[in-house]
């Protein structure tokens, strides 16, 4: 064979080895290239699926935060759902295969993977059927139900997490298997090469040259290169560098750089999304809070200008003044001001004005050198780029934000702008609105505060006006002068029997002539009875006649008085109060006559109670000091030594005495002083029958004008004054001291006068210090200094007296040496409030012992003033203070939520403990205390400070009350103990401390109520409020008011009433309350908003009346329906069940107001409807007979509109 044929065949054979091992090394590489093609794509495109799945529930679970923290509104969440339908879409893609502008996506062939995909698509709809549980509840107070949802929709996205980053490791681990299994068939190849070249030897280089280059080309490099670069791939480092020399334009090599190339640009757009979203979150922090307008702009700036990479920021705020509408600099970021540049911009003004005037942005990408330059502390330059963008909320401009920056501005950062300026809008404009309501409520303070001082003005006018009331007796006079000539007849007749005794004929004649008299007095007797009959029944309607009128005179002078609507001049509203005024004046003369009426007829009945001495003093300075004072007098009041501490009289009768004789009193004194000195009478008269040691002797002593003593009898009679002229100095009615000593010898005592011209006055009253009701003629003293010699006249000194107060209009008390001026933040301050400067200076040093800091005031008014400035930890209160009682003090404290929290202690001489406790005090001393009682009332303070954790005891079985209860009570540093029956509340009583009890009266088939008969007496001092929903039974009535005594109850039938008790008692702070208790208390609080929206039927015949009284209603915006008499009140009630209150008026045409009251609660449904009774006769049994008829309650006429409201908002809210 030829060298040349063996050749060939040796080249044919090896050229034979070489093409099959060619021809097996390209289909090899063929395969392996497309092999890992297709699994980096399916690979890579399940990373993708599983990555977009995993933003989007994250994203859902941030917005989900976002709306329950209250970030976001509730119009968030149609996105949060289009994300999670989204998670699903790829979940099925995954499963399935399909398209989407992100790419394709394959269907999953490993059954571990589908089991993983499968798991994560059943919790996504678990976790959105959590979130649909959740957000259908959604509300600012949440309660426990909320907290479990809440816990599990976290723990089903911790779960979704869990699983996506399982099924990622999964796919990597895939991945890396897929990879080896390509190194493994790359280097089974390359064996085969080798083997096949050895073989070939070196004479078919050439062949196995081009064949290499043939296979290098179709693989484009190295396999063990490809390899390495798909397991870095596959373990996310896409940064590598690829050898340029290396680079071809096809093959696996290029199928791999296209496959980093685009996974690159995959996470560059994940990571500008993920720079898009932490960008808005830090903005909605930084926006999140309660901020004024110009904190949110500057946090705003501040962020946002460095966050796009810009150098100067600035922040124009919209604003309004009058016509005016401009734009404002309002915060600014590394903005330098210069003298050319404005700070503020009309709307099309400059580019910020065009853009507010067009609402769109505008981008400058060309900046004249001239233009703004961003300056540093090395140099300047100016901006490359500059953005304005308008801020808009509902397509209503809020401001201007102006961006510049030495780069342009790339798409990503001006979409991050386009996206955070609605939520900007919308914070400004909630920033904004918060600013108006705020200002809306200072606004109403302001008004309130000048109703206020409104009010006690017209009080002192009232109280000034009270000191022109005289009394009429001229009637009384003349039937006294009836009954003497009576007298003197029956002597002369008695005279005259006597002198013809022996003649008995005579005597029959005497006889017959005294049974004709007997019977003409008897006539008289019966025509003065009828008299007095038909004068009251002319009082009666005259008192209606005239009140009617009045009713709707007041009611409308005191709306033009107001001027809500500012439409009134000055000159008007003088017209408007006078005439307000002037019809006061009537009222109180109407009032005046009655009195003097029914005294005359003997219908006034004396209401006997007991009267504490010492608060009839402290309400008597209380009263008067202003009216000395206004006219520069010297007011004192002063009491002698054992004096009993309790009267059993007539209070009201007996105030209305005082009252009269100190008007005069200060009526008639212009200059000097006004004394009241209260002491028993003199022994000297125990001879005259007078019992002195049980006698009460109240002397009014002035330096006035005087009385000349020919006038001193007449001004005890009705209509009379000293002077009684046209051209007199004092006006008045002359009423006042005829009152007076009509009602003094009600009460089985006298007045009598002593006077003397230009030296002033001393009236005394007279008066048992125990009431004894009797027929006897009460002892009258009006003569007693005539009959007695001047050495025997009760003496008035001021020896024996101890004055209780001296108040001249000058004189300032010095301030009390405490430690207010040595506070610091870390002290415990301890207010004491008492008038009684050594009683002061024992608590003070006690206080210093207990290492508190004390503060001292004098008075009711000063204690208040001082807590709301220092706000101290607990407060002790005395009751009888200057000013302002305790009692007064109290109220207005726990009515005040900065104050209503802090402790009080009273410590007082007079002993109304359970009142203290009612009102939520924590504890009451009586005078007078020892130190162990008052170091006693310091430990209870120091354990209530100190205690953080309140408890509290619910007695329920109604699981709607158990709700509503645990809805309002449930909160911080409060642990609530429940229980269902009677029994588990005693164990519970007998083994906690609690600090309230709220008791169910339906607990145990309606037998709560019998618990607070079980009641240990240790627990005496626990506050126990009865939640009725429901009318209780006389029985149950019972039960309450006997443990009343014993107990701090109270009873409430709403849950308003019962949260506002319960935070009284629990000393809880209003501001530490969630949102809708705060709401609830403040709608308590607030007396305007309770009768708002609510419907009111007012029934009376008189259109006067009913005009005036909707007026004003209406003008309380509430809703009024009239009704002209009973039949049509039951029509209207039959037409809209929904009235809540009905003011009835009693005398009517057709059906009067008893039977129209009667009728409405002879129906079941309107049996507890608020019912107001409205009567313009104003006399004796008229209040009783309506309440028996079925009224909640009665006013007469002219009606008192503060006192009504007062009861509207009582039956409305109990």
């Amino acid at each position: 064979m030829k060298i040349k044929t063996k050749l060939s065949i040796g080249f044919s054979l090896i050229a034979l080895v070489t093409v099959i091992s060619g021809f097996f090394s390209v289909n090899q590489a063929k395969e392996i290239y497309h092999h890992s093609k297709e699994a980096n794509v399916k690979n890579v495109s399940l990373i993708d699926a599983v990555m977009e799945v995993e933003l989007a529930i994250t994203t859902a679970h941030l917005w989900f935060e976002e709306v329950i923290s209250g970030a976001e509104d509730r119009a968030t969440l149609a996105n949060v759902w289009k994300l999670l339908e989204e998670a699903l879409w790829y979940c099925n893609a995954m499963l399935e295969g399909g398209k989407s502008s992100e790419g394709t996506f394959y269907a999953v062939e490993d059954a571990t993977i589908v089991v993983e995909i499968i798991a994560i698509k059943q919790e996504i709809e678990k976790f959105r059927k959590i979130a649909e549980s959740r957000f259908s509840n959604l509300s600012d107070q949440q309660g426990l139900e909320d907290h479990l949802l809440d816990e599990k929709f976290d723990l089903a996205f911790e779960k979704l997490i869990n699983i996506t980053d399982t099924v990622e490791t999964v796919i990597q681990a895939k991945t890396a298997r897929d990879n080896q299994e390509a190194d493994t068939s790359a280097n089974h190849t390359m064996i085969f090469l080798t083997m096949t070249t050895f073989i070939s030897i070196m004479t078919v280089f050439v062949v196995i040259y081009y064949s290499y280059r043939e296979i290098m080309r179709e693989v484009g490099g190295e396999p063990q290169a490809i390899a390495e670069i798909t397991r870095q791939v596959a373990a996310g480092h896409l940064d590598l560098k690829i050898d340029s020399v290396k680079q071809v334009a096809t093959g696996i090599y290029a199928a791999i750089q296209l496959m980093v190339k685009n996974l690159k640009a995959i996470r560059f757009q994940q990571e500008e999304q993920n720079w898009l979203k932490s960008g808005q979150t830090q903005l909605s922090n930084k926006m999140s809070g309660e901020q004024n307008v110009i904190q949110l702009a500057e946090n705003i700036i501040n962020f946002m200008t460095p966050y796009v990479e810009a150098q100067v920021g600035v922040f124009y705020l919209l604003t309004e003044t009058g016509d005016k509408v401009c734009l404002k600099l309002l915060a600014s970021y590394a903005y330098t001001w210069r003298k050319n540049l404005a700070n503020e911009f009309k709307l099309g003004e400059g580019l910020v004005g065009q853009v507010a005037l067009e609402r769109k942005p505008i981008i400058i990408t060309t900046v004249p050198d001239d233009y703004l330059h961003i300056q540093s502390g090395l140099g300047g330059s100016r901006p490359s780029a500059v953005l304005v963008m308008p801020l808009l909320y509902e397509n209503t401009l809020k401001g201007v934000i102006e961006l510049a920056s030495l780069n342009q501005f790339s798409e990503i950062q001006l979409e991050l702008l386009k996206q955070v300026a609605g939520y900007i809008a919308i914070t400004l404009n909630t920033a904004e609105s918060r600013v108006k309501m705020r200002e809306l409520l200072q606004q109403s303070q302001a008004q309130t505060d000048i109703l206020q001082q409104q009010s006690e003005q017209l009080q002192i006018q009232q109280e000034e006006l009270q000191q022109t009331n005289e009394e009429l007796q001229s009637q009384a006079e003349e039937l006294q002068t009836q009954q003497e000539e009576l007298r003197q007849t029956n002597e002369e007749l008695e005279k005259r029997t006597q002198n013809l005794e022996q003649q008995r004929e005579e005597i029959r004649k005497k006889n017959q002539i005294l049974e004709e008299t007997q019977k003409v007095i008897e006539a008289k007797a019966q025509e003065l009875e009828i008299a007095s009959k038909y004068k009251s029944e002319f009082l009666a309607n005259m008192s209606h006649e005239l009140r009617t009128p009045l009713n709707s005179l007041l009611i409308l002078a005191q709306l033009l008085a107001e001027n809500k609507d500012g439409n009134l001049s000055e000159k008007q509203l003088e017209y408007a109060k006078t005439i307000h005024s002037a019809g006061f004046d009537l009222l109180t003369l109407i009032n005046d006559i009655l009195d003097l009426s029914k005294v005359e007829a003997g219908k006034v009945e004396v209401n006997v109670e007991n009267v504490i001495l010492t608060e009839l003093v402290t309400e008597t300075l209380q009263k008067f000091r202003p009216v000395a004072e206004e006219k520069g007098l010297i007011f004192k009041v002063m009491t002698a030594d054992h004096l009993p501490a309790m009267l059993r009289t007539d209070p009201q009768r007996l105030k209305q005495i005082i009252n009269n004789l100190l008007s005069n009193a200060f009526k008639f004194t212009s200059q000097g002083e006004v004394k009241v000195m209260i002491n028993r009478l003199s022994d000297q008269l125990n001879d005259l029958g007078l019992e002195a040691d049980k006698m009460i002797a109240i002397h009014v002593i002035d330096t006035g004008v005087g009385i000349p003593k020919d006038k001193q009898r007449i001004i005890f009679e009705a209509f009379q004054q000293a002077d009684g002229t046209t051209s007199r100095r004092y006006g008045g009615t002359g009423l006042g001291l005829s009152i007076s000593r009509q009602l003094a010898r009600l009460l089985g005592g006298e007045i009598q006068i002593h006077s003397q011209v230009d030296q002033g006055s001393t009236f005394t009253f007279y008066f048992p210090e125990v009431f004894i009701k009797t027929k006897e003629v009460p002892i009258n003293l009006d003569n007693l200094s005539n009959s007695l010699p001047k050495s025997r006249l009760p003496k008035i000194t001021e020896e024996k007296l101890s004055p209780l107060q001296f108040s001249p209009p000058v004189e300032v008390e010095p301030i009390f040496a405490d430690d207010r001026d040595q506070l610091i933040p870390e002290d415990r301050i301890i207010l004491v409030i008492e008038d009684d400067r050594k009683f002061s200076n024992i608590l003070l040093e006690l206080a210093h012992e207990r290492h508190f800091k004390c503060i001292i005031a004098e008075d009711g008014k000063t204690g208040l003033q001082l807590t709301q400035k220092y706000q101290p930890n607990a407060i002790i209160l005395d009751v009888g203070l200057p000013q302002l009682n305790g009692w007064t003090v109290m109220e207005q404290l726990k009515g005040n939520p900065q104050t209503c929290a802090i402790p009080v202690h009273f410590i007082s001489a007079v002993d109304r403990s359970q009142e203290a406790k009612k009102q939520g005090a924590i504890g009451y001393l009586h005078k007078p205390v020892d130190l162990s009682e008052l170091n006693q009332a310091f430990s209870t303070i120091e354990q209530f400070i100190s205690k953080s954790l309140k408890k509290i005891l619910i007695m329920t079985d109604h699981p709607q009350h158990q709700r509503e209860i645990l809805e309002l009570i449930n909160g911080h540093h409060l642990e609530v103990v429940l229980t269902s029956d009677q029994m588990g509340a005693t164990q519970q009583l007998a083994t906690q401390s609690f600090d309230c009890v709220i008791l169910d009266a339906d607990l145990e088939k309606k037998s709560g109520i019998h618990f607070l008969e079980q009641l240990d007496t240790d627990l005496l001092a626990i506050p126990v409020i009865i939640y009725a929903t429901r009318e209780l039974t006389a029985a149950e009535e019972l039960i309450v008011q006997h443990c009343a005594d014993h107990f701090t109850l109270k009873q409430v039938r709403s849950p308003q009433r019962l949260l506002d008790e319960a935070t009284l008692f629990l000393h809880q702070l209003e501001a530490h309350l969630p949102k809708e208790e705060q709401r609830m208390l403040r709608m308590v609080h607030n007396k305007e908003a309770l009768l708002e929206d609510k419907k009111v039927l007012i029934v009376d015949d008189d259109i006067r009346n009913t005009f005036a009284l909707m007026t004003f209603l209406e003008d309380k915006k509430m809703e009024v329906i009239v009704g002209n008499n009973g039949k049509e009140a039951l029509i209207l009630l039959n037409e809209q069940p929904d009235i809540a209150i009905i003011l009835m008026d009693v005398m009517m045409p057709e059906m009067d107001g008893y039977e129209a009251i009667q009728q409405i609660r002879a129906q079941s449904r309107f049996r507890k409807l608020p019912i107001i009774a409205l009567t313009a006769k104003a006399m004796k049994g008229d209040k009783s007979k309506c309440i028996e008829a079925g009224a909640n309650d009665y006013l007469s006429k002219p009606i008192d509109t503060d006192r009504l409201l007062s009861l509207m908002r009582v039956w409305l809210y109990p």
